[in-house]
């Protein structure tokens, strides 16, 4: 299973690198593919629970967020938002009307959907469109990386203290004590690495990574805990079968979707 993980790592991270560097709309793009996939998952995952959110609106909802995001930024949030409210419930009301019984709780579930993974997802693309914001994206991300890393090789080791027993019962408190420490110390040591590129001006910097490390290991748990609580709640494994060793889409970007987010706001209000 390791191995697997790691020739699929391989291969996918210098694709996702190029578009770092590409950013605009191909980047753009990639998000939205990714966010698209994952929609399609969670709309799945609740599918198999029994209920019947709205794949049409959760899906294409998501996406249009995220494509949004990257033609003006936030300005077109509102009545984005405003019409996918419009339209959601629209749809549930006419699914009730033909004998759905649980469609309020379909709307809540459809909602749930577009605004996690669409809203909060495309904090990716915004990240990316911050001054110098590819490499903010590669000090956010890895440090993500460094804490899911250092979690497993730890917790899987020595760790005897369960940390959620019912989310996710291999996690363990010295795991996560441990994926803190690398985010926080393996951080700042990448963004030394792009200094190469970047150069002494930058706003990059090895404090300011370390910084994003520690939220990232402290608090991007949360998300691989979200999917978690879902996939426990209709009893499956994985969100899909997308990437060997890794599962689907949603899988892969749980913790990147508190990243992402976190790291927009961090890096705006501390840094720029």
């Amino acid at each position: 299973m390791l191995l697997t993980r790691v020739l699929v790592t391989l291969v996918l991270l210098p694709i996702g690198l190029v578009f770092i560097f590409l950013g605009g709309a191909p980047f753009a793009a990639l998000v939205a593919l990714i966010i698209g996939l994952a929609a399609w998952e969670y709309v799945k995952l609740f599918r198999a629970g029994g209920l019947q959110p709205a794949g049409f609106v959760l899906i294409g909802g998501a996406v249009l967020l995220a494509g949004g995001r990257a033609w003006n930024g936030f300005d077109s949030a509102p009545w984005l938002v405003s019409l996918l409210i419009l339209v959601a419930m629209t749809w549930h009301l006419l699914v009730f009307e033909r004998g759905r019984e649980q469609a309020g709780t379909d709307f809540g579930v459809t909602l749930g959907g577009v605004f996690y993974i669409g809203w909060i997802g495309a904090y990716l693309i915004s990240l990316r469109q911050l001054p110098e914001g590819q490499w903010w994206l590669l000090t956010a991300l890895p440090a993500c990386w460094l804490a899911d890393s250092g979690a497993y090789l730890v917790g899987s080791r020595i760790g005897r203290h369960k940390m959620t027993p019912r989310l996710s019962p291999k996690k363990s408190w010295e795991g996560y004590i441990a994926g803190i420490a690398f985010a926080v110390l393996g951080t700042p040591l990448l963004v030394m690495l792009w200094g190469v590129w970047t150069g002494p001006g930058s706003a990059v910097t090895s404090a300011r990574g370390a910084i994003l490390g520690l939220l990232m290991g402290t608090l991007t748990i949360l998300g691989d805990l979200g999917e978690s609580m879902i996939k426990r709640q209709v009893g499956v494994k994985d969100s899909g079968n997308l990437l060997p060793g890794h599962g689907g889409a949603f899988d892969r970007i749980d913790s990147w979707l508190w990243a992402g987010v976190i790291g927009y706001y961090t890096i705006l209000w501390l840094f720029l």
